[in-house]
C-alpha cells in the first residue's frame, strides 16, 4: 500500500497552495486529483479562461470607446479558433509552471478519484492512462479541497447541447445570435459580457429584484446602467419555468412582469451558483461532519471533527473564491508543521470583473444594517478624479464603511475600470485596524484611480480638495 504524510484531495488554488506549502515546511506530501494538470476549476475552466476571455471583451469596448475622442476603427474580426488557442496557451502555461513546480517540491501527484475507507486509507480509482501502483493510499493526515460545482436545476436539465454551463460557457463552441443567461450572480455576467462583446445579443432573468445580489445596491447602480445598453434585455423578479429543444434553439417559458412569455435562444446559460463537491468522498466512513448546505464543518485552523482530516476552500463553506481557498490551504499546511495559525480575516475581498468592475471588503452597507451597526459611509465620485475624466470612465465611486467611535475603516466598495486591482489597499487597511486618518496622511500618486481611495477617506474628514463636502 502506498503511505504518505500528508495526502491533499484535490488540485486547485487551495490544494496545490496548501501541498506547496506543506512541502516546504518538510512534509511528505501527495496530490490527489481527478484532473490530468494541476490547476483545479479555476484555472482549467473557471477564473483564468474568463478573465482571458474578459480581456477580449473589454478590449473591443475600448476600442469603441475611442470613437469619442475622434478614433475610429473598423468592425473587429472574430477568429473563434485563434481566441481559443491563445486561452488554451494560457491555461497550459500556467499549468505547466505548476506541475514544475511540484516537481521541485517533491510532491507526489496521482490522477485519480479519492474516496476514504477509513479515517486514514484512500481508496483510488484511476481515471487517466497511467496505471497505479496502487489502489490505496495510506496517510496520517488529508485535507480535502475538492471545490464546488455548477448548481444544477432538474426543471431545466433538458439534455440539450443549447443549454450550457459556465465551463460550457468557456469552451466557446460558437458566437451564438441569441444567448439568455440564467442568473444575475456574476459568473452569469462575466459570461454576458464576453457574448454581448463578440456579437450575441444577451438578455439575462434574475429571479430576485436585483444583479448581484450579494453586492451593495449602489455598487451594482452603475454597472446595472452599464449593461442595459450591452445587453438586449435585463429581467428581474422574473423565473425561468420551462424549457424546451426546438432543433435550431431553446423555447423558454418565463413567468414575470415581461410581455413576451415565451421566447427563443439560440443558446441558454444557466448559472445559478455553485454547490460544494463532497459526493462520493465515503465520508460517512469518517468522523467529518457535513452541514446542511453540504459543507464540511471545520474550525478556524480548517480542522474537522477527525482528528486526521481537515478542509479547505469551496467544501469548507462560503465565499467560494480561489484566493480564500489559497488562504485556508497555507493555513492547514502551518497547522500540520506544527505552526501557530488560524484563518481569521477581518476582510475576504470579492471582485466582479464586468466593466465596470465592482470589488469591496470587509463589512458592506448591507451587512451593517442586518447586524444593526453603527457606521458611517464616505463616498469619493470618480466624476471628481483626473484620471477618471482623461479615460473616459466616471461612472465610477470609491467608498469606505467607517466605525465612528473609533475611526477605523470596516469595509470598502468600489466601482470603475480596475476596481479589482484597487481593492488591495482596502483590504490591508482593514486588517491593520487603520484609522481613516491613516487613509488621508498616506501619499497616493496622481493622477491615478488609486488615489480615490485616500480622497474618499479625505470626503470623510471634510478635507477633499476635489469636492467641497465640509463635515458636519
Amino acid at each position: 500500500m502506498m503511505e504518505t504524510q500528508l495526502v491533499v484531495i484535490g488540485g486547485g488554488p487551495g490544494g496545490y497552495a496548501a501541498a506547496f506549502l506543506a512541502a516546504d515546511l518538510g512534509l511528505q506530501v501527495t496530490v490527489v486529483d481527478v484532473e490530468k494538470r494541476l490547476g483545479g476549476v479555476c484555472l482549467l475552466r473557471g477564473c483564468i479562461p474568463s478573465k482571458a476571455l474578459l480581456h477580449v471583451a473589454k478590449s473591443i469596448a475600448d476600442a469603441e470607446q475611442l470613437a469619442e475622442w475622434g478614433v475610429a476603427f473598423a468592425k473587429p474580426a472574430i477568429d473563434l479558433e485563434a481566441i481559443r488557442k491563445r486561452k488554451e496557451k494560457v491555461i497550459s502555461t500556467l499549468t505547466g509552471g505548476l506541475g514544475q513546480l511540484a516537481k521541485k517540491r517533491n510532491v507526489r501527484v496521482i490522477q485519480a478519484r479519492a474516496a476514504f475507507e477509513d479515517s486514514q486509507t484512500l481508496k483510488l480509482v484511476p481515471v487517466g492512462e497511467k496505471a497505479l501502483d496502487d489502489d490505496r493510499l495510506r496517510f496520517q493526515h488529508a485535507i480535502v479541497a475538492t471545490g464546488s460545482s455548477p448548481t444544477r436545476i432538474p426543471a431545466l436539465e433538458i439534455g440539450s447541447a443549447r443549454v450550457i454551463d459556465s465551463t460550457g460557457a468557456l469552451a466557446l463552441a460558437d458566437v451564438p445570435e441569441s444567448l439568455l443567461v440564467v442568473g444575475g450572480g456574476y459568473i452569469g455576467l462575466e459570461m454576458g459580457t464576453v457574448y454581448a462583446a463578440l456579437g450575441s445579443r444577451v438578455s439575462v432573468v434574475e429571479l430576485l429584484d436585483g444583479l448581484l445580489p450579494g453586492a451593495d445596491r449602489d455598487l451594482v447602480k452603475p454597472l446595472a446602467k452599464r449593461l442595459g445598453k450591452q445587453f438586449a434585455s435585463i429581467w428581474l423578479k422574473t423565473k425561468v419555468v420551462s424549457m424546451a429543444d426546438k432543433g435550431d434553439s431553446v423555447e423558454v417559458a418565463f413567468e414575470g412582469d415581461l410581455e413576451e412569455k415565451v421566447q427563443r435562444y439560440s443558446r441558454v446559460l444557466v448559472s445559478v451558483g455553485r454547490r460544494p463537491n463532497t459526493a462520493g468522498l465515503g465520508l460517512e466512513n469518517t468522523k467529518v461532519e457535513v452541514d446542511q448546505k453540504g459543507f464540511l464543518v471545520v474550525d478556524s485552523q480548517q480542522r474537522t471533527a477527525d482528528p486526521n482530516i481537515l478542509a479547505i476552500g469551496d467544501v469548507a463553506g462560503e465565499p467560494m473564491l480561489a484566493h480564500k481557498a489559497a488562504h485556508e490551504g497555507k493555513v492547514a499546511a502551518e497547522v500540520l508543521a506544527g505552526k501557530s495559525a488560524e484563518f481569521s480575516p477581518r476582510a475576504i475581498p470579492a471582485v466582479v470583473f464586468t466593466d465596470p468592475e465592482i470589488a469591496w471588503a470587509g463589512l458592506t452597507e448591507t451587512e451593517a444594517k442586518a447586524q444593526g451597526l453603527e457606521v458611517e459611509t464616505a463616498v469619493f465620485p470618480w466624476a471628481a478624479s483626473g484620471r477618471a475624466q482623461a479615460i473616459g470612465r466616471t461612472e465610477g465611486f470609491t467608498k469606505w464603511l467607517i466605525q465612528p467611535k473609533s475611526q477605523r475603516v470596516l469595509g470598502c466598495g468600489i466601482v470603475g475600470p480596475g476596481a479589482g486591482d484597487l481593492i488591495g489597499e482596502a483590504v490591508l487597511a482593514i486588517e491593520i485596524g487603520a484609522a481613516v486618518r491613516d487613509l488621508t496622511d498616506s501619499i497616493h500618486p496622481h493622477p491615478t484611480l488609486s488615489e480615490t481611495l485616500g480622497a474618499a477617506a479625505e470626503v470623510y474628514l471634510g478635507t477633499a480638495t476635489d469636492l467641497f463636502r465640509p463635515r458636519r
